[in-house]
């Protein structure tokens, strides 16, 4: 993007009134850091693998912030997040691959695509439309018009395997109703206890899967019920430890009987 590094390093950068000399900002922030000189030693070495786990986690704190409530903290990781993107770009810009613009202008050509029936001449429009045009993007892209494909590896498995579900849904494949998968999971519950050890690895990732399908049949998204049930282990445990100091020496009863009374809450 067309900005002049030095007014970030002479402080000048307050002065900026565009929202394009506001992204430009960052966008010379970072190619200060990148520089091979003058730059940062932790940022100049970093590789497109070595940030994507970045990547991820300040999503997840995205995601997080929203669900707490907490605006604050929302603005906050969405500077994180835009941060892991001008920081890829950043490396792409180093290699002649692509810039930021280039990125910003493929996102704005492929939501212009995907609402034909807002930039281009549909009429109808909808999520069905959408996935029509996602499909044939995906064919245009690799060949691929499965009713799987690309469904990204990258997503997390609970995520990627209610999203695989889904589409398999979309033609067809799929219980009537929330039975079917409810005793799927008896039937692979009842396959991971006869396992053998090589087998067992398998065997719960079937369960898994099950538990899955029929969370996404209740309407649950398993992903966010996850997060939600280990937000709830992490703060009935820190009730636990916040209340007996010896927590860790207690016997396995005691420390059952300390976990009831986490889950019942403070006495009034």
């Amino acid at each position: 993007m067309a900005v002049s590094e030095q007014s970030v390093l002479d402080g000048s950068s307050g002065a900026v009134a565009s929202s394009d000399d506001v992204v430009g900002r960052i966008v010379a922030i970072m190619a200060r850091l990148r520089d091979p000189e003058r730059g940062c030693e932790w940022d100049r070495v970093q590789t497109f693998a070595t940030i994507a786990p970045y990547t991820i986690e300040e999503a997840y704190e995205v995601a997080d912030a929203i669900a707490r409530g907490d605006m604050a903290d929302l603005k906050d990781e969405l500077g994180d997040l835009l941060l892991q993107v001008v920081f890829h770009s950043r490396i792409a810009e180093e290699a002649a691959l692509f810039d930021l613009r280039d990125v910003v202008n493929a996102i704005s050509d492929k939501m212009e695509r995907r609402h034909p029936h807002i930039f281009g001449d549909a009429e109808v429009g909808g999520h069905y439309l959408w996935e029509q045009v996602k499909a044939a993007e995906r064919f245009e892209k690799a060949g691929q018009n499965g009713a799987l494909a690309g469904v990204a590896l990258g997503l997390p498995a609970l995520a990627r395997a209610e999203k695989l579900q889904k589409r398999a849904a979309r033609v067809g494949f799929d219980w009537p109703d929330a039975t079917g998968p409810r005793a799927k999971i008896d039937e692979e519950l009842a396959e991971v206890e006869a396992a053998s050890a090589a087998e067992r690895e398998e065997e719960v990732g079937d369960l898994l899967f099950s538990v899955v399908n029929w969370a996404r049949h209740l309407g649950v998204d398993p992903e966010a019920a996850l997060r939600a049930a280990n937000a709830k282990f992490e703060h009935r445990f820190a009730v636990m430890e916040a209340e007996d100091a010896q927590f860790a020496e207690r016997s396995l009863a005691e420390k059952e009987i300390a976990w009831v009374r986490a889950k019942i809450g403070p006495l009034p």
